[in-house]
């Protein structure tokens, strides 16, 4: 079956006095090439520890990971990781770091050149190429990092919170981005995010993760990532069912939260 496929994952990590904290316990999940996931979940539900797996930068201890039925055992370009602070290279200009990937393995320059200033145009740098990183803003750099990410042309991109460091209107203007990066290429998409409107709205699969150990708690099949394909966002959220999903999603989390924070109080 071609996609990504998470089989009955678990992941305990072992702690230096001996115990150990299981962060995530049988979790499957079958996502079809082109879709587009959000993750959501309180504190400590094993968010990033599973995009971490996806990525192939932890191995699981129980089950497996598998991309177009190949079982992942490692990282690899088929797979691409766009951070919350962007990673990049300080020393280069935008271009340089849009084309380190496919330099790294051993493209042409032609090719290079032409495929950087084709992702220029995507996420809307036409007229920054030569510009140093730290010449950019927060929101110019995560686009930066979601160019690098694509010019390894990945089947899966896989983002670890990339706007929550963003202020409310460049973070709104990078969530259209996002949905059209995944229009425009048809790559799939899995974002992590705190924030249950970004879920909802980056979203066409929710799926609200529940702590200690982390798991699957509930999922959501949504209207409004295709809604908001081109779409001024901020009508899409007047839709009828976001608010009322968007506070049926935080009752949830809130509950999760109090449950934590009561275990935390009687141990």
């Amino acid at each position: 079956m071609s996609g990504l496929i998470v089989d009955d994952i678990s992941m305990t990590f072992e702690l230096p006095d001996g115990g150990n904290v299981e962060a995530l316990k049988n979790v499957s999940i079958d996502i079809k090439e082109g879709e587009l996931i959000s993750v959501l979940g309180p504190s400590g539900c094993g968010k990033t520890t599973l995009l971490n797996i996806l990525a192939g930068f932890l191995a699981p201890t129980g089950g497996k990971i598998s991309l177009n039925n190949e079982v992942v055992t490692g990282p690899s370009s088929e797979r691409g990781m766009v951070f919350q602070q962007g990673a990049l290279f300080e020393w280069m200009n935008v271009s340089k770091n849009i084309g380190f990937g496919p330099s790294m393995k051993g493209t042409p320059q032609s090719d290079i050149n032409n495929r950087v200033t084709e992702l220029l145009g995507i996420v809307g740098l036409q007229d920054f190429s030569e510009k140093m990183i730290y010449e950019l803003s927060g929101g110019m750099q995560q686009r930066v990092a979601l160019a690098r990410c694509l010019a390894n042309d990945p089947d899966v991109i896989l983002m670890d919170e990339p706007l929550g460091a963003l202020d409310a209107l460049t973070r709104e203007k990078m969530q259209s981005l996002v949905l059209d990066i995944w229009k425009k290429t048809g790559k799939t998409i899995i974002l992590i995010t705190h924030s249950v409107e970004e879920a909802l709205l980056l979203g066409e699969r929710l799926i609200v993760m529940a702590p200690r150990p982390g798991r699957i708690h509930k999922q959501y099949n949504l209207p409004f990532a295709e809604m908001g394909v081109g779409a001024d966002l901020r009508e899409v959220k007047r839709h009828k069912k976001f608010g009322p999903t968007r506070d049926e999603i935080l009752s949830m989390i809130w509950d999760m939260e109090e449950e934590i924070m009561g275990r935390t109080e009687s141990a």
